[in-house]
């Protein structure tokens, strides 16, 4: 997603620009491919408006004015009684600065997908799919990609958005740190009998968090974290047992549930790659930094970094430089590596914080939430910097072309 937003960005920007996609693209469009859906910030979501793909994602798109942020215990006769710590944050507080938009978009990974590929095909960009990259090497003023179809592209600057387990970043050699948690997310959409009237809820529970996303039509996409054996038995179960574990979490503020479609599982993780270019390649996104979803903002930091390094690469070629040089790709670092790093770096600091039930640790943490909820510009503080609109803002997140 990150990877054609890309694109998009830089044919806006008169650029040449091949797509390189393993996956063929009806697959990955399919209901069954991906279950996930995305939490997108304010700020990026005026990005897609800018490259033209916003008004039809918006018909997709649920709102998220309000969420609720809880630190609870596990269900159960013997649990005892939750703290009456949460946190709490509303569009409104910022709307001011921000006018009509939410706190973010709840949107389905496949929707993104679906919009971002017909803009693709409307704009005449050259996607290449499914086709894998075999080799690569360095040619002078040149970067060669030889892909497994037997063609060869020549171009200065080769950009890697593959994910978390880039070739291209491993061919390079650039180091890579990541961890594994004991925690992988299974993932379902619910129906609901009453509307969620566009609140998110998030959950701190010890074995990880449990989260309810807004989605159209009164459903909700449900990230359910639990340890990987607890997280496989839940794939396993029938259809009641696996209700019956669900409402104890989700509650029944919201009325019956139905599980919608097919059930997912995706282990957790973190990678940050120590480099964000090296030679004439570029990382963007998960082949850059991979996080928690414990706070909704991994998709965010790589359309963050497309914004950033358009803005880069269209400013350098107007000026007549070689995009693919140091001088040029170090702006795109310098300009997003505190970011990526910090952004890692809290939420893994989140995730081994709320992550445990220590009856110390846990009511530590709920007066820091009950006084952090009564300081309204430090809340207002991390609205903003969710919604991807603090510091040197890129013009794409200013919803402005380059």
């Amino acid at each position: 997603m990150a990877g054609m937003t890309l694109a998009l960005a830089l044919k806006s920007g008169g650029l040449e620009v091949a797509l390189v996609e393993r996956q063929p693209f009806d697959d990955m469009l399919d209901v069954s491919f991906d279950g996930r859906a995305s939490a997108i910030a304010y700020a990026c979501f005026r990005q897609w408006k800018a490259l033209g793909v916003g008004d039809v994602l918006e018909k997709h798109a649920c709102r998220m004015d309000e969420i609720f942020v809880t630190d609870g215990h596990l269900p159960g006769a013997s649990a005892p009684k939750p703290l009456p710590f949460f946190l709490h944050f509303a569009s409104e507080e910022i709307s001011d600065r921000t006018g009509d938009e939410p706190l973010g978009y709840m949107v389905e990974n496949r929707q993104v997908r679906k919009a971002l590929y017909e803009e693709i095909v409307n704009q005449g960009i050259r996607l290449i799919s499914p086709a894998s990259v075999v080799d690569n090497r360095e040619d002078g003023s040149f970067a060669e990609v030889d892909l497994d179809t037997g063609e060869t592209l020549r171009a200065p600057l080769v950009v890697s958005a593959e994910g978390r387990k880039s070739t291209l970043r491993e061919k390079a050699g650039i180091k890579h740190i990541n961890w594994a948690y004991d925690q992988s997310a299974v993932v379902c959409t619910v129906q609901m009998e009453h509307s969620h009237n566009h609140v998110a809820y998030e959950h701190f529970l010890p074995t990880g968090p449990f989260a309810i996303l807004p989605l159209n039509d009164s459903r909700a996409c449900i990230v359910w974290s639990e340890t990987h054996a607890k997280a496989k038995a839940l794939m396993q179960v029938d259809d009641q047992l696996f209700y019956d574990h669900l409402i104890g979490r989700f509650g029944e503020f919201l009325g019956d549930l139905t599980v919608v479609g097919e059930k997912f599982i995706y282990p957790l993780g973190l990678g940050l790659a120590e480099e964000m270019h090296k030679g004439r390649l570029a990382l963007l996104g998960d082949s850059a930094h991979g996080i928690h979803p414990i706070a909704g903002q991994g998709l965010n930091l790589g359309l963050k970094d497309v914004a950033a390094l358009a803005e880069v690469l269209i400013e350098a070629a107007r000026l007549g430089e070689d995009i693919g040089t140091d001088l040029v790709l170090e702006r795109y670092a310098k300009w997003r590596r505190f970011d990526n790093v910090s952004t890692s770096v809290i939420m893994d600091g989140f995730v081994r914080l709320f992550s445990n039930g220590n009856p110390l640790l846990r009511a530590v943490r709920g007066v820091g939430i009950g006084l952090f909820n009564k300081v309204p510009t430090l809340r207002q503080f991390v609205m903003e910097d969710a919604g991807a609109a603090t510091g040197d803002l890129p013009k794409l997140l200013r919803g402005e072309l380059v």
